[in-house]
């Protein structure tokens, strides 16, 4: 890693990558953020599986899925400040190197404690990849192909939430659960063998800023317990629970001091003076409510179809995996011709795509095939390249190539908190809603009134009586009053995007087509 990082260069005065080399550079960050994207999900389909096999419960189990989102999360903001310290490309190969060994020793794990603990130091050293990859491919790029750049970068962190629990589930059924970590070290290698090549002697300058020792300390407290809460609050009934109110109350106050610290301190471990520039701030506040809305959506569908439908995990991963047929092949387009439109307009038409997609599953009941299920999703894809690849191009807009790494890692950390807040609160949503609608449903489905008698007695001509009827009859209410809930957490997820398309418009050109200004 020393060859990587000889002698720092100033790479605004460095010739971009072409040719093979450039489509090399390419494939070796796609990896490692694919790589990276995958492990917050591929988990999700196999933690009965590991409980299993690790004598705890499901619900410990869950453990691993927390543990690594929780430290990533943390770890994400940091990178403006350790790529300065460091190197990006020496912070990158590190980070990469230790994801790989780190993966290798959770496939090893024979405890839930070790497997536990191996996940936080995964996620911790994975933080700085996402916005590393996003940051070297920019600044490795001819400025006139930065546009396509980040359609390729936005490809690959939408995908690969999707594809997670598709693989997990593959590879837990066919072969063991431990080769859901596994699979990480031949794509690690490479990438991390690529990159040493391509970005050779392309180190960034590195200034030894002092440790913010406090702004480290309140954001591993304010962060974590955040996460945390954020991660466990459903299972404990959120506020009712004493160790969810704890953790809400430091998440609270860590956080405002977090706030109040770095906007004083010269030096701040996370810059949140970025959140100044008003493209910086719109597109990312529009960033987060998008993937807000977006990855909810995604959450609540397979839990909608396996418990109403009765798809199992694979099926229930196929239902949401068409989303990333036309977000695949679109994203490249996208970025390679945005610079043609006002990127508002391509924004505005994918919200707009993602709000009629919405309401459109919002009216899906569980007696359709899996085809119309699918559908929605399909083609909610093409919202997916519309939004997600101008949205990074104007976040970009109007910063220096010295702030792309700060920009990088806050705007992605926001990202994640979006999504862990999504989870979070369409999980809580979904289940509250099924409740009300089962309690209302029920009202009308009493003993004596002619349509319950009526379907009592046609449960009867089929051999079911008394309590078993009753019991096939309060089934059938609850299936009617999940498909109500999950219609309402749509409609939610659809008004959501609309309020987003006025939100967006609120940026300001002129949005460069080569990236962040000089």
């Amino acid at each position: 890693m020393t060859e990587a990082a000889a002698a720092p260069n100033d790479q605004e005065t460095m010739a971009p990558l072409r040719g093979i080399k450039l489509v090399l550079l390419t494939l070796a960050m796609g990896l490692a953020t694919f790589m990276e994207v995958l492990d917050i999900s591929i988990v999700n389909v196999s933690v009965h599986t590991i409980a299993g096999d690790m004598g705890v419960s499901t619900s410990e189990g869950t453990w691993a899925i927390s543990a690594y989102a929780l430290s990533s999360a943390i770890a994400q903001p940091l990178t403006g400040w350790l790529a300065r310290r460091f190197g990006e490309v020496r912070l990158f190969c590190t980070s990469i190197s230790l994801f790989i060994v780190f993966s290798a020793l959770c496939g090893l794990a024979h405890s839930m404690i070790m497997l536990v603990i191996c996940r936080l130091l995964q996620g911790a050293v994975s933080g700085p990849l996402v916005p590393l990859t996003q940051t070297l491919l920019l600044k490795n790029y001819p400025a006139e192909k930065r546009s396509m750049a980040i359609g390729l970068w936005a490809m690959t962190v939408v995908v690969a939430p999707i594809c997670g629990p598709i693989l997990g589930g593959w590879l837990t059924d066919n072969y063991s659960w431990p080769w859901i970590f596994y699979i990480n070290i031949p794509v690690g290698i490479l990438s991390l063998v690529l990159s040493l090549w391509l970005l050779r002697g392309r180190e960034s300058k590195t200034t030894r800023v002092p440790v913010d020792v406090v702004g480290l300390g309140l954001l591993i407290v304010g962060v974590g317990a955040l996460q945390f809460m954020l991660d466990n609050g459903n299972d404990h009934d959120w506020f009712a629970s004493p160790m969810i109110l704890t953790l809400g109350i430091v998440a609270l106050v860590g956080i405002t001091f977090l706030v109040a610290w770095v906007l004083m301190h010269r030096r701040p471990v996370v810059n949140l003076r970025l959140f100044g520039q008003r493209n910086f701030a719109i597109g990312t506040l529009c960033l987060s409510l998008g993937m807000f809305a977006f990855f909810g959506n995604t959450v609540i569908t397979p839990n909608w179809v396996q418990q109403v439908m009765g798809y199992n995990a694979t099926w229930a991963g196929l239902a949401v995996a068409p989303i990333g047929v036309l977000a695949l092949f679109m994203s490249p387009l996208v970025g390679r011709f945005q610079s043609h439109f006002d990127l508002r307009i391509l924004v505005t038409f994918g919200f707009a795509v993602f709000a009629f997609t919405s309401f459109w599953a919002a009216g899906l009941n569980n007696q359709i095939a899996f085809g119309e299920l699918a559908m929605p999703r399909f083609v909610m894809g093409a919202g997916v390249a519309f939004f997600f690849v101008p949205i990074n191009q104007i976040i970009f807009a109007g910063l220096s190539d010295d702030q792309i790494a700060d920009a990088s890692g806050l705007s992605n950390f926001c990202r994640t908190l979006a999504t862990s807040i999504s989870t979070a609160v369409s999980v809580t949503l979904y289940d509250h809603r099924s409740i009300y609608h089962h309690a209302r449903l029920s009202e009308s489905v009493v003993p004596g009134s002619p349509a319950t008698e009526h379907y009592m007695d046609q449960l009867g001509t089929l051999g079911l009586q008394d309590q078993r009827a009753y019991a096939t009859l309060n089934e059938v209410v609850n299936t009617q009053a999940a498909t109500m809930a999950f219609n309402d957490v749509l409609w939610l997820f659809g008004i959501i995007f609309v309020i987003t398309i006025g939100l967006i418009w609120l940026a300001r050109p002129p949005f460069p087509s080569g990236g962040p200004m000089h």
